[in-house]
Formats: C-alpha cells, structure tokens, sequence
C-alpha cells in the first residue's frame, strides 16, 4: 500500500503562498490572506490571486514515486518537479484528480512541486512509495517578496518553475513569494499593508503596466502611490533591499498618451522621480531600477502581442534581472526581518509557513 499523507500533513512544507484555504477535503494556497478576502477588489485581483505563481510543495524523501490527488479544475496547468534542484519533469493539472512523477532518483532527497501558476489547485492529499521516509523540508534561504503585473504573473512561460521569478530564485537560492497578478499591479494600499507583514530578506515590485492600461492613477497620483506603497511596507521592513522598476518596453505604449495623459515614457520619469524623493528623505535601501534594463527594445521580437514576453523573453528578463537587481542588490544584504508576531499584529493573519 502506498504511503498517504493528508494535505495539511505537518511533513509537507508549503511554500511561496500567503494563506492556505482549508476545507474539509482539501487545501488550497493563496496569494493574498484568504481570511480578509473582502478587503481586496473583489473580481480579478482575487482571481489572479487564487492561481499558485510561485506556490511549491516540498518535503524530504526517499520516494521514488509522487501522485498527487486534487479536486479536479478545468483551468490549463502544469506542475514541475525538481529532485535536489534537478528538473524531473511536467505534467498537466487541469481536469484530473490525480496526477503525478515515476522514475524518481532514489535515496533521501528534496522534493519540490512547483504548483500551476496560472491555475487554481486544490490539493487533497500526497502517496509516496510504501514505507517512504518522508519528512518537512528546512528551507534557510534567503526570502524574497516581489510584486506586479501579468508580466510577473508570467502566464505564456513555459511552465510554473520558468517564470522570471521563478529562474532568479532557482540560480540565487531564494525563497520566492511571487506577487504578480495579471492586470491587477494598481498599488492598492491593502496590498502594500500585506507586503508589509510578510517574511523578507528582499523586496521588489514592478510598477506602471497595469496603470497605464487601465488609467486606475495618472500625473498627479501615481507617483504619490508609490511612495505611499513604500511607506507603507517599510513599517514592517524599513531596512530590507527595495528595487522599483518602472515599465519594461512596450512599442506602441512608449510615446502614446493613455486616457489620462500617460506614456511609458513618462511614467518611467515619474518611478525614478518617486524612488529618488524617498531616498532624498532617508530610505537609502530603495533603488531605481529602468524597466528597459531589464527588457529593452532590442527584445521587442520576443513580445507576440507588443506588452507580453513569451517563454525566451521571460528567460532573457529573468537574467536581466539577475544582473542588474539580484547581483549588485540583493547578494550578501540579508536584512533581519521583522518579527512575524510584531509584524501581523498590524492587521493581517500570519501566512502559513511550516
């Protein structure tokens, strides 16, 4: 028979998730605390939310096996296994109950299942080979919280280990909480007060996209919402590394003017302008960072419908970012994150780590 463990066996670690959603059947990760849902916009910010971007399941074992059992979504998705760092394959998620890995090295190992990114999943439980050991994976990696728009959220990467987050914190040994929600980067005060409870050792967000599109902010209040975003976060992490960065390229956006006035152009002025006024009083761990170092024109091939990166451009971002924001800031400047118990006391459960 093989070895059964419940989803909210204390041997399985979760990782990447703000909340967990518990049902009697089944558990469910989420990218914004499920138990104040109704305090966040409720349509799409929630739906992106509710998809796994970043979410992984990990735990040690000599398994040679893994079938995971899940309340059937009709959403595409994919899962990816890693055995101690080492891709062992992908196999859909969507309109199943059950899926899962074979041929699995053999011996004590870290497994991790990195979970649908832009899917929901619904984890009933885990079987392992019988008479596996099996036990929680400790995990003293540095954590880094970044947030944006679909252009972090990722949905055309090739799979959920593949997003540009995802590559940075698999080459930089980080723990990844992934805080991009396709069409919904607005600086939404909530968003930032929950930024501002969460474990990090790193923090970066991606801003101006998602403004841009909607017209939600214009010259007169979005750079007054960054800076009030990085205010507010920095209650809860007033030393740790901060990198803003402004809009990635965008042909047709550059120089044509939004609903309320806005280009690209401008907006990348209007991040700089606010990152350089909270340095100017005091926050000297905030950096600017172009939006065009990080996917410049020269890539536009690699954008299929002029805003979105396909798989290659999410891979050429990912080691961007890792040369212009991840070596030069983040290498060696572990920041001591505040208290959890000092930190969620501010409003906000405390997200469910093992």
């Amino acid at each position: 028979m093989p070895l059964t463990l419940a989803a909210d066996d204390p041997r399985i670690t979760w990782q990447g998730q703000v909340s967990l959603q518990r049902a009697e059947d089944w558990v469910m990760p989420w990218r914004l605390p499920v138990e104040q849902l109704g305090l966040f916009p409720p349509t799409e910010l929630q739906g992106r939310a509710a998809t796994a971007a970043g979410v992984r399941l990990a735990f040690r074992s000599d398994t040679t096996t893994v079938s995971c059992m899940v309340a059937p979504q009709i959403e595409e998705g994919q899962v990816d296994l890693y055995c101690d760092g080492e891709a062992y394959g992908s196999v859909s998620s969507c309109c199943v109950d059950r899926f899962g890995f074979e041929g699995m090295p053999a011996g004590d190992k870290l497994v991790e299942l990195w979970l649908p990114h832009f899917a929901e999943l619904r984890l009933r439980g885990l079987e392992l080979d019988e008479g596996a050991s099996v036990g929680p994976a400790e995990d003293d990696r540095p954590r880094w919280v970044t947030y944006g728009s679909s252009i972090t959220h990722c949905r055309s990467a090739a799979g959920p280990s593949t997003t540009w987050p995802a590559i940075v914190a698999r080459e930089r040994s980080l723990d990844l909480t992934c805080l991009g929600y396709g069409g919904n980067c607005h600086l939404e005060p909530m968003v930032a007060r929950m930024i501002r409870g969460l474990p990090a050792d790193f923090l970066s967000m991606k801003v101006g996209i998602n403004v841009y599109g909607a017209a939600t902010l214009g010259p007169r209040t979005f750079r007054a919402a960054i800076i009030g975003s990085v205010r507010i976060l920095r209650e809860g992490h007033p030393e740790t590394p901060l990198a803003v960065a402004s809009p990635v390229a965008s042909p047709p956006r550059e120089r044509t003017e939004n609903a309320v006035g806005f280009t690209l152009q401008a907006m990348r002025e209007e991040v700089a302008d606010a990152v350089e006024a909270l340095r100017a009083h005091g926050d000297r761990n905030v950096h600017y960072v172009d939006g065009l170092r990080l996917f410049g024109h020269d890539l536009a091939h690699l954008l299929p419908d002029d805003l979105h990166p396909n798989a290659e451009g999410y891979e050429r971002l990912a080691h961007n970012f890792i040369r212009e924001v991840a070596d030069p800031l983040f290498a060696g400047r572990a920041a001591q994150p505040v208290a959890l118990s000092q930190a969620w006391e501010r409003g906000l459960s405390a997200p469910s780590r093992r």
